[in-house]
């Protein structure tokens, strides 16, 4: 049975946010801060979701997930601003309920 799971996110402003993320819409982290509405509009995830853009990068800052990143991640990241070694696209950063207690920040515009 799917469950919502707490992910913390510090936005743009420096302000962290305890939210709830369901495990059972098959979202990624990108459209979970776009719900939340936690980065301006149009600033965040506008390829879609594609990983064709890094508009949705993110800082993880535990070790609740792997720091690896799948081939177009790395590509995109290889071109993107304000990368970090625990940089990850938030696209590519699928819910579940392995992801409970995950604390990330999102990154500057590019």
């Amino acid at each position: 049975m799917a469950q919502d799971i707490t992910i913390y996110i510090t936005d743009r402003n420096g302000e962290r946010h305890e939210v709830q993320a369901p495990t059972d819409m098959n979202m990624n982290v990108m459209e979970l801060i776009r719900s939340y509405e936690l980065a301006e509009e149009g600033t965040l995830g506008i390829c879609g979701g594609m990983a064709m853009c890094a508009s949705c990068q993110v800082y993880v800052l535990n070790d609740v997930i792997s720091l690896e990143r799948n081939p177009d991640e790395e590509a995109m990241l290889d071109e993107a601003y304000h990368v970090k070694e625990n940089s990850r696209l938030g696209c590519q950063i699928h819910i579940s309920e392995d992801l409970e207690g995950l604390e990330i920040q999102i990154a500057p515009e590019q």
